[in-house]
Parts: C-alpha cells; sequence; structure tokens
C-alpha cells in the first residue's frame, strides 16, 4: 500500500467530482445498480469520502435519477447538460463556475479505487507542480496484457507516459511471460483546473479516436502526463459479467 504525506496546509483548493451518465451502451443506468445492496455511485462517492486530501467532492450528472439518488446519501450534485462526449468534459462543465484548483477525476463505474490513490494524484500535483497525472499498476496476469480492455501504458525514465494503448504494448519480442514491467493504465485523472480548461479547447487527435482513448489528446498536442505506479486490483464495471465479478471481489474481501 502507498503511503501520502498529508499536506493539510496547502493553499491550493482540491476537488473530487465524478462524472455519472445514465446512457451506458452496454449498462444502461449502470450508477444506479446495485452491488451486495449498495449503488455503484454510491461506493464511489464513499471511496472519495476517505480522501485526507479533498476540499470538496461533486457529482456531476445529467440525470435526474442519479442525483435523487446521490442526494439520499449526503451527496453535493452538479447537473451538466447531456451532450457532454467523454467524462472529462462533464467535470469541465460542472466546474466552470467552481472554485478549484487541483481536480480528481474519479469516474463513476470505479468502486475498488482506495482513498490513498486519489490523495497519491493530489500530493504529486502540489508537491511537483504536474498539470496532469493518472496511475498505473503492474500486469500480473498475462491475460491482461493482451486484453483490449485493458488499457496498457507505457512510460520514459522519469515516469511520464509515452503512450497508452489497448494493444500489448511494450511488445515482448522472443520473450516469453511477462518477465519485465509492464503497466496497465488506471482510469483515475489528476490534473490542475486551468490544465483542464486547456485540454477542452485542444482538438481531438488522430490517435484518441483510433484508440478510443481521451488521454492521448495530451500526448498529441505536445503535453505530458505524469504517471504514478500503486497496488491496484481492482477494476472498472461495464458488463453484466463485471458485475458478477464485484460481488465475488466483495465477498473474498469481507472474508479477509
Amino acid at each position: 500500500m502507498n503511503i501520502v504525506n498529508v499536506d493539510k496546509e496547502s493553499r491550493f483548493k482540491k476537488v473530487i467530482v465524478i462524472p455519472a451518465r445514465y446512457a451506458s451502451t452496454r449498462l444502461p443506468g449502470k450508477p444506479l445498480i446495485e452491488i451486495k445492496g449498495k449503488s455503484l455511485i454510491q461506493r464511489v462517492f464513499e471511496v472519495a469520502q476517505g480522501s485526507q486530501l479533498k476540499d470538496a467532492v461533486y457529482i456531476a450528472t445529467d440525470d435526474e435519477k442519479i442525483k435523487e439518488r446521490a442526494l439520499s446519501f449526503g451527496a453535493e450534485v452538479i447537473m451538466t447538460g447531456s451532450d457532454c462526449s467523454s467524462g472529462t468534459e462533464r467535470v469541465y462543465e460542472a466546474l466552470k463556475e467552481k472554485q478549484a484548483d487541483l481536480i480528481v477525476n474519479l469516474q463513476g463505474d470505479e468502486p475498488f479505487m482506495r482513498p490513498e490513490m486519489i490523495d497519491m494524484l493530489f500530493a504529486d500535483m502540489d508537491r511537483n507542480g504536474h498539470y496532469m497525472a493518472t496511475l498505473c499498476s503492474l500486469i500480473k496476469d498475462e491475460r491482461e496484457y493482451h486484453e483490449p480492455d485493458t488499457v496498457k501504458v507505457v512510460l520514459d525514465r522519469h515516469g511520464f507516459a509515452l503512450y497508452f494503448s489497448r494493444s500489448p504494448i511494450p511488445y515482448l519480442r522472443n520473450r516469453s511471460g511477462l518477465q519485465d514491467p509492464v503497466y496497465k493504465h488506471i482510469g483515475i485523472y489528476g490534473y490542475t483546473k486551468d490544465f483542464l480548461f486547456r485540454y477542452i479547447k485542444m482538438e481531438r487527435g488522430v490517435l484518441e479516436e483510433a484508440e478510443s482513448l481521451e488521454q492521448l489528446r495530451v500526448l498529441e498536442n505536445g503535453y505530458r502526463i505524469k504517471v504514478l505506479v500503486t497496488e491496484y486490483e481492482g477494476f472498472g464495471i461495464d458488463t453484466e459479467a463485471d458485475l458478477k465479478r464485484a460481488e465475488e471481489f466483495l465477498n473474498r474481501q469481507a472474508v479477509k
């Protein structure tokens, strides 16, 4: 587990935004689906509430049913338009009129993130001045290395992303098994408010379109993304199979 040194005297306002939309293609109404008696959006909100460095947590949605559910467990909700094409655009719209310096985009379908993962991003941006940061973890199962739904990332020697891809990267020529470190991207982003507003104005890139990975827009426009390595065994919820896997995961956690 990664330990974060908490600096509560920072002058920066740190805000977590959880974008949540109802119209998921594979799992309609996904934020409201219950996993062992608790909705997905509530589970993600409780992760955000565990952050020691946050100053505020908002759920950003365009759906009244999600708003009502979020209000029922004490969340603060910001309504956004229905034409946001990505979670990042929804975060931007939610914070246009809000005070925020450092922002973490905690995706609404990632219930197994941990609060210290959020604080890793806040602490890194606060301490080192990075305008955008994200997380990765080691791929331990070779099946994930070949799975398109697992996004891989390769890093330079200073921990900045060289590329993200759904393909197996780096290509392990003449190797058998994962003998060298290979990393999967974890879908959580931190950025300064200034950079978030700059990102929204960037043109969508050719690689972003090809891979369907919005973070490639940053690299295609010549900016860098700091990637911090953490331990993470969780996963996002995208399919009915993921829901079953999530219940099994929680059952194992309860036994420990």
